[in-house]
């Protein structure tokens, strides 16, 4: 059985960061942007990483540009932007694609572990969200319009 700990990713920086090192802790998974209408989330989900991380809930940023060219920067520039107007200090991770040929194999994993509306598959815009448990299994998928705070009590749950 595939857990989330068989995937890896890449850092911003482009370390490989294996996520069995995350074993034992829950995770909340982003598909990010720099220039979205969620844009402002960032700002929520670094909120969940201060209140929740000395908790042990793992938030992960994965920039992504397939949702209307809107995170078109270097991961560098991604980066640079994150931490400029939004403080984020939750670890982003390097740019990918969440949908098609060139989907990240996490991203494939998590949208057929919990699949959105209608069971569809496709993840459909920036910012949807995967809470994955402690054990390393997918809880919930949330739509990119719900906000990070309106999961404080599913997190909390995970962390128990």
């Amino acid at each position: 059985m595939t857990t989330i700990y068989d995937f890896e990713a890449l850092q911003i920086t482009g370390k490989s960061v294996p996520l069995s090192q995350f074993k034992g802790k829950a995770m909340l998974i982003v598909n990010t942007a720099s220039a979205c209408g969620f844009t402002p989330q960032f700002v929520g989900l670094e909120e969940l990483h201060k209140t929740y991380g000395k908790k042990g809930l793992v938030v992960l940023g994965f920039p992504c540009n397939q949702f209307g060219a809107q995170d078109s920067g270097s991961n560098e520039e991604i980066a640079e932007f994150c931490q400029l107007n939004y403080g984020v200090s939750f670890p982003m991770m390097a740019k990918i694609d969440v949908n098609g040929a060139n989907a990240a194999p996490l991203y494939q994993w998590l949208a057929a572990e919990a699949p959105g509306l209608l069971g569809s598959k496709a993840i459909k815009w920036n910012f949807t969200k995967f809470l994955v448990g402690k054990d390393g299994a997918v809880i919930k998928r949330y739509a990119p319009q719900d906000a990070p705070a309106s999961m404080a009590k599913d997190i909390e749950a995970a962390l128990a």
